[in-house]
């Protein structure tokens, strides 16, 4: 049987970035070196220069196949096990194949190759890996039908990012090396954004980053390499719970900012029997810290805490630990042996320990409570079983007794204690010792019916009885202290996980978290009160009404603004500890409400600020243009009277008005701004169809099909905006692009629809604009040195930008491919685009 082929696969962050090209290289520097390569397939889409790579490799015919009518190429899989190449070329390798193929999937053809001894060198864009699939759609909005399992590239002998700069990537597409001419501008506009294609080589330098990672563990392993390799930071912060956490947090946080790409960690090490309880409340908080300071947070196991930590921190490849000073005092250390800080100091080997001084270091000495883990129920039983099978027992053993048999007297009543132990704990278990002791003496140790003992080795015996019969009881009462912390530990974590996932529903955290609340704690009833308002409430079934009408009544304030209102029996202290937790996640959820009613409040005052600045600025700059002009011309007027030809007149008198034209259109913006001050004139978003702003916009400048050349999608679904003022918008963008444009070149608007927004472009052929001085365009009235009065002064580009940003949307400057410049108006739809899926090509997803 041949040895399994190897996989090389070539991941991209996005069409267009060299993976074909560098796999058709590598071929041909592989053929030069003598290898058997053939082409098994290869989607060059049109690119000549990656066609060009292909020429002087072999290639395995394609498999012609028909679907619904269309002729389909898919690659041959038969051909090329039969033609068995030493290293087979696959591109492409999420592509799913034509109906009627032997497998439904690419990937899964390379995976016979690879079982068949070929070794295959393959492609893949990020976006289609099964993991990242949800990120990659709400970075782009384009979903990916075509996936490939990551445990399948994963498994791959070799992945190589092939990497390329957005903004170069960009260049390419707009010098038409990805995509023909005719897609180029949808395709720079949607999923070629600048955003998105950071984001997605982001995305794939930090899955190949992991991919590393998790390749260096997995060498450490095999090899039982525990040394820590110091590839780059790695600072674990340990958390127990105590007010010193934030301390540690942000010395942690510090020391990894100090290197380039150090990495923050925070563990806290939970015990096994769940007696050392951390305070749940602190340790969110932590939580919450450590992640926004670009750190993560982990949990961990463990009775013995020193080894757990070094071993969780040798299992990351850590170069730093962080840890506090030990809270106890130096009397318990004394009596205690070393701390935590000193045995991790000891077994860390070549991680550094930093040891922080904090607030609460070197605490008070304090006494353990003593108290059992079984019900009262149980320990009853128990004293009563003892009481009862005490005399059982002896009655039973003197009926039975004969000479010597003291060894068999002994492990009856030690049996009993055990029994006694197993129900109910340590002090009944302990009654029964002394009581089988006292008995053991007086009834079966030699003189008989006293309480002395004639042999020392007899008081021996019955000391070593009473101390095994403890450590039995202590054992059991710490097992069922164990049990019991495991089930609360469990109800505990189970309602906290029901309570995160309140808070995060939004808008109906509040009746869920207090509806738990009271569930979770027994209540009679819970209240949510802010002053004499009920923000929410909950009573049981059989109350009928407010929970206030009977029975005892605790209030627990929640941050400033409200009040909790427990009825019912008191609650425990364990039981406080946890209802702590659940009171910060209601007030969180107090928080986010109270945000959305401000944002939501807020909302409409920002977009009609956003007009009214854009008017008053605008206004302000351009009132003394037309106001001078018409004031010179009537003063000319006035001045020759009739020594003025009648052109000379004339052209006056068309400066004059004009001059007053544009005089009283800004008057009526000055007294629209007034209005919008005033809360009379706002912004009236409707459900607009674009087409039927933008020919009305045609017709006011007069332009014709020999100056404009129209695309608009038919299928658009309408834009919510305020009709008047997207036709100004528009009015206002082609006006600039037919003053831009040369003469012979028509300028071009199109529409399209992505994810959730609709695109208006205006594009020009004419000079463009540099990008250092895309800004400067926005600026009131700035028209980058044209003073042409004939122009006319209109509202500028940064009036249009203020009312589509006063409408939800944007307007942002593009290059035209081939020169020039083009204003991309973007709008929210009316509804999301629900089951409408643009088609996209195989490689790329661009629609």
């Amino acid at each position: 049987m041949s040895e399994r082929g190897r996989l090389r696969v070539l991941l991209g962050a996005a069409p267009g970035v060299g993976k074909t090209y560098t796999m058709l290289e590598e071929g041909r520097r592989l053929l030069g070196e003598g290898k058997d390569v053939v082409v098994a397939v290869v989607e060059t889409h049109g690119r000549p220069a990656t066609s060009a790579m292909t020429d002087g490799l072999e290639a395995v015919a394609r498999r012609r196949t028909t679907h619904r009518g269309i002729e389909l190429m898919e690659m041959d899989l038969d051909a090329v096990l039969a033609r068995a190449p030493g290293i087979a070329l696959v591109d492409e390798l999420a592509h799913t194949n034509a109906p009627g193929s032997r497998n439904e999937k690419r990937w899964q053809d390379v995976r016979l190759l690879l079982a068949a001894g070929i070794d295959v060198i393959s492609t893949v864009n990020i976006q289609h890996i099964e993991s990242l699939n949800d990120v990659v759609e709400q970075i782009t909005g384009v979903p990916q039908r075509e996936t490939i399992p990551d445990e399948f590239l994963r498994a791959a002998d070799q992945v190589e990012v092939v990497d390329l700069a957005p903004q170069a990537l960009r260049d390419r597409l707009a010098g038409g090396l990805i995509y023909p001419a005719e897609r180029i501008d949808a395709a720079l506009s949607n999923y070629f954004r600048l955003g998105n294609l950071t984001a997605l080589r982001e995305l794939a330098l930090l899955w190949l980053a992991d991919e590393v990672d998790q390749a260096l563990i997995h060498y450490r392993a095999e090899h039982g390499i525990d040394s820590t390799w110091e590839a780059r930071e790695r600072v674990v912060v340990t958390l127990t719970g105590g007010p010193e956490g934030e301390t540690l947090i942000r010395r942690g946080a510090r020391i990894a900012a100090r290197s380039a790409g150090g990495e923050l960690l925070a563990v806290h090490v939970a015990s096994q029997d769940g007696l050392r309880a951390a305070n749940p409340a602190a340790l969110a908080h932590q939580r919450a810290l450590v992640e926004g300071l670009g750190g993560s947070y982990h949990e961990v196991v463990g009775d013995d805490i020193p080894s757990a930590l070094v071993d969780f921190a040798k299992s990351v490849n850590a170069t730093q630990l962080v840890i506090g000073v030990s809270r106890r005092g130096r009397f318990v250390a004394a009596l205690t042996g070393p701390d935590v800080g000193a045995t991790v100091i000891r077994e860390a080997g070549n991680i550094d320990v930093h040891i922080v001084n904090h607030a609460a270091a070197g605490g008070r000495f304090t006494l353990p409570r003593i108290g059992g883990s079984l019900s009262m129920r149980r320990r009853i039983t128990g004293f009563g079983l003892a009481v009862a099978g005490g005399p059982l027992l002896t009655w039973l053993l003197l009926a039975s007794r004969s000479e010597g048999a003291i060894a068999s007297d002994v492990l009856g009543y030690q049996l009993l204690v055990v029994v006694v132990a197993l129900v109910g704990g340590i002090w009944p278990a302990l009654f029964a010792a002394v009581l089988s002791g006292i008995t053991l003496d007086f009834f079966f140790i030699e003189p008989y019916r006293t309480i002395a003992v004639a042999e020392p080795v007899h008081l021996l015996t019955i000391g070593l009885f009473v101390l095994i019969a403890v450590l039995v009881s202590f054992v059991v009462d710490r097992a069922a202290r164990q049990s019991r912390a495991a089930r609360r530990s469990a109800a505990e974590s189970e309602l906290l996980q029901t309570v995160a996932g309140s808070v995060l529903r939004g808008q109906d955290a509040l009746p869920a978290l207090v509806e738990q609340t009271r569930e979770a704690f027994g209540l009679d009833g819970v209240r949510l009160l802010a002053g004499d308002a009920v923000l929410a409430a909950s009573e049981t079934p059989d109350t009928g009404g407010a929970p206030a009408a009977g029975g005892d009544r605790v209030t627990v304030p929640v941050g400033e603004r409200a009040v909790l209102e427990l009825h019912g029996a008191d609650l425990k202290a364990s039981e406080r500890r946890l209802l702590t937790v659940i009171v910060a996640q209601i007030d969180a959820a107090l928080e986010h409400s109270d945000l959305e009613e401000v944002a939501s409040e807020v909302a409409p005052l920002a977009a009609s600020d956003r007009v009214r600045s854009a008017l008053l600025s605008a206004l302000s700059h351009d009132l003394r243009r037309p106001l001078a002009a018409a004031t010179a011309a009537v003063s000319g007027l006035r001045a020759a009277k009739s020594s003025l030809s009648d052109g000379d007149r004339d052209e006056l008198l068309a400066t004059a008005d004009e001059s007053l034209t544009t005089l009283a259109s800004l008057v009526t913006d000055l007294l629209d701004v007034s209005r919008l001050q005033a809360g009379v004139l706002a912004v009236l978003p409707a459900a607009v169809d674009p087409a039927d702003a933008i020919v009305p916009a045609l017709d006011e400048l007069g332009l014709g099909p020999g100056q404009v050349e129209i695309d608009l999608d038919p299928e658009l679904p309408p834009v919510s905006a305020d009709p008047v003022l997207l036709q100004r918008v528009i009015v206002n963008l082609l006006a600039n692009a037919v003053r831009h444009s040369p003469a012979g070149r028509r300028i071009r608007i199109t529409t399209s629809a992505f994810a959730d927004t609709v695109e208006i472009r205006v594009v020009d052929h004419g000079p463009g604009v540099p990008p250092e001085r895309r800004d400067d365009i926005f600026v009131p009235f700035q028209r980058l040195g044209d003073t042409d009065n004939t122009t006319g002064l209109g509202l500028g580009l940064a009036l249009s930008k203020g009312f589509v940003e006063g409408m939800g949307g944007t307007l942002l400057p593009e290059d035209t491919p081939g020169g020039g410049l083009t204003m991309v108006v973007s709008l929210p739809t009316t509804a999301r685009i629900g089951d409408r899926k643009p088609d996209h090509d195989e490689e790329g997803g661009e629609p």
